[in-house]
């Protein structure tokens, strides 16, 4: 089966407590997974906003998530419903994943075709995460307002595509501290140690 109507989705609705600002107001980050999924085989791109909405780049259009305050899974299930309907698959990817480009979004299209499948970062679960048509009526019913697709993936079999090799995938939740103790906002992922990074589960 030959996929032709991939829509590239951005979550960006969050206000990010942790981080100290809306994440999708981090320089760079917005147009960085904009990029990524647009150069890496997706034609049209749109980004779920809504405790900020900053103007997009050229040619995105914006969804806005009402509900954001409830969780990631409002602001997942806002998206879906408004390019689902047009979509042979949905490429679901986040705003504060910063390191992953074009690239691993090419891989794990590339490997997905039509069936369901996610990055995955020395098998820890990533983004970007592939949604068939198929797929898109049942995730929709199943998802509540905490959790995104990750209980959908771990209740269907899917491809889990290893992209280590080429980003981190780390979800970054707060700003570095520098040697001089103040925050700084960037757009650098650190690789995370071992044991201690969180999963992207409950977030996908």
């Amino acid at each position: 089966m030959v996929v032709t109507d991939t829509v590239g989705l951005v979550l960006a609705a969050g206000a990010g407590r942790r981080y100290g600002m809306p994440k999708i107001l981090v320089p760079g980050w917005l147009e960085r997974a904009v990029q990524a999924l647009h150069d890496g085989g997706c034609p049209a791109v749109r980004v779920v906003t809504g405790a900020a909405e900053p103007d997009l780049p050229a040619g995105v259009e914006g969804i806005h998530c009402a509900a954001w305050r409830r969780g990631i899974g409002a602001s997942l299930r806002t998206g879906l419903a408004a390019v689902g309907p047009d979509a042979g698959r949905v490429v679901v990817h986040v705003v504060d994943c910063p390191d992953v480009g074009a690239d691993v979004v090419a891989r794990v299209l590339t490997a997905a075709g039509d069936r369901l499948a996610r990055a995955v970062f020395d098998g820890r679960p990533g983004h970007p995460v592939v949604l068939p048509q198929a797929h898109l009526a049942p995730l929709l019913a199943s998802l509540t307002d905490a959790d995104g697709a990750g209980p959908y993936l771990r209740a269907h079999e899917h491809l889990a595509v290893e992209c280590a090799d080429l980003a981190t995938g780390q979800d970054i939740d707060t700003p570095p501290v520098t040697v001089a103790g103040h925050r700084t906002h960037t757009d650098t992922p650190r690789r995370p140690v071992a044991g201690t990074e969180p999963g992207d589960d409950r977030r996908a």
